[in-house]
């Protein structure tokens, strides 16, 4: 009969999330022999191999694959374990994996942190930015406890709406439609029109998609700054949320969609019964920052 000690199984995570056993040891604060000792009782234990080392780093083979979201499943209750009992003695503990796109990160999580860390300060918030999609996959394999993302999203996740977020169209000052208050998305056809890589630009395709608007992609950049930095500079036009706009000094004309449009940015969670004790109030820190704003 196997006897698994949770050890090894963090162990396994954090090489797979780090993706380096080096980082990994730096990460557990162990020596990087015990990391490997570690793996390698575990394969020994479950009698196949997990990953594969090579010179780009490690890669999970193909069982080593089926078994993470087991490991991770483990690892999480292992927490919300220790999260209950510690709310049970009084005390709040825990680490609270978000994920969030840039929007986000830098609109509302500074505030967040900020706040949460003075009044629970034996609670870890760990944030993971990156577009919708990562986010997306990262909830479904239990990298984050939860993530923001713009509905729609998968059928399997449960989602809290927090805030209706505006879509705008910036333009460069001198364009000839920036004397307009609103504009059409027709009217974009035939310019420059600059868009975020794919796995990051949900909010452009759906807006597209249901106005039926088919645009000139001229140039695909990996953030909303580098979007707005092309705009001043008269390369183009764009699409972009409110949000993104708020607190950033740019030089563009900013205009109203007709119709208007708009994203629902939300929380998304596999089960956010299942969530732990930490998240559950982080989320509910979020929604009440969020009110009083």
């Amino acid at each position: 009969m196997m006897k698994m000690s949770l050890s090894k199984y963090e162990v396994f995570n954090t090489v797979v999330e780090l993706g380096s056993l080096t980082k990994a040891a730096e990460a557990l604060n162990l020596t990087q022999s015990a990391v490997s000792y570690s793996l390698a009782n575990l394969e020994s234990e479950l009698g196949f191999s997990l990953l594969i080392r090579g010179r780009s780093g490690i890669t999970l083979t193909s069982n080593g694959q089926r078994i993470l979201k087991y490991i991770r499943t483990i690892l999480h209750w292992d927490e919300k374990l220790k999260q209950e009992a510690a709310s049970i003695n009084g005390l709040e503990v825990g680490t609270v994996r978000i994920g969030a796109p840039a929007s986000v990160c830098i609109q509302w999580l500074p505030a967040l942190m900020r706040y949460f860390k003075k009044e629970y300060p034996l609670i870890e918030i760990q944030i993971f930015q990156a577009g919708y999609q990562d986010i997306e996959e990262w909830i479904t394999n239990g990298v984050i406890d939860f993530g923001f993302i713009a509905l729609p999203t998968l059928e399997s996740f449960e989602t809290i709406p927090l805030k209706k977020d505006r879509i705008l169209c910036i333009l460069p000052h001198n364009h000839p439609l920036s004397n307009q208050d609103k504009i059409r998305m027709e009217q974009l056809e035939k310019e420059s029109f600059i868009t975020l890589k794919s796995g990051y630009n949900n909010d452009m395709k759906r807006v597209l998609k249901e106005t039926g608007v088919t645009l000139k992609n001229s140039f695909e950049m990996v953030d909303d700054q580098a979007i707005v930095a092309m705009v001043e500079n008269e390369l183009g036009v764009s699409i972009i949320p409110e949000l993104v706009l708020q607190g950033m000094s740019h030089n563009v004309r900013v205009l109203s969609l007709e119709p208007e449009q708009h994203r629902i940015i939300s929380i998304a969670a596999t089960s956010l019964k299942e969530l732990s004790p930490a998240a559950k109030k982080s989320i509910e820190y979020i929604k009440t920052l969020l009110e009083s704003n």
